[in-house]
């Protein structure tokens, strides 16, 4: 089953079982997902919806800390449960030492000697770990191997 299809099956059981921010979130993301594909012209395969729902948890995560600053528990709550929610499509994200593994492994087969080489190494890990890791913590990774090597 697409990722698109499970998520219009999701809306409706949300529908049928009155879940209102479940809902409120699933419908959201089918008109991110929908204006993507009307910017692109095209039907967006699952990894393209992926991407679409890591854009939505990221500015999840970014508008719980403006909140958390403002002091409002009310929306932060709202976030964190859409938060949840979206999370639920995603794969199951990687721990740091196979992140770190990873990144081993990639800065060895582009044989990278420096900070200058970053750009080589994050195109080789982009593609391998997209969806599976938050790409800052791959990104600080990176710098530290390449600066030790430096």
């Amino acid at each position: 089953m697409s990722l698109k299809t499970q998520i219009k099956a999701d809306t409706i059981a949300a529908m049928k079982a009155r879940e209102t921010t479940k809902l409120e979130t699933l419908r959201l993301l089918s008109a991110d997902i929908q204006r993507r594909e009307v910017d692109g012209q095209a039907e967006l395969d699952d990894a393209a919806i992926l991407a679409v729902i890591e854009k939505a948890c990221k500015q999840r995560k970014e508008s719980i800390t403006q909140f958390k600053q403002a002091a409002r528990v009310d929306l932060v709550d709202k976030e964190q449960a859409e938060l949840d929610i979206l999370s639920t499509y995603l794969p199951t994200q990687m721990s740091d030492d196979e992140i770190a593994m990873a990144v081993s492994a990639a800065v060895t087969s582009t044989n990278a000697a420096g900070l200058q080489d970053m750009g080589k190494v994050m195109g080789v890990l982009k593609s391998q770990l997209a969806g599976r890791a938050d790409m800052g913590r791959v990104s600080a990774l990176i710098k530290a191997a390449l600066s030790n090597k430096a």
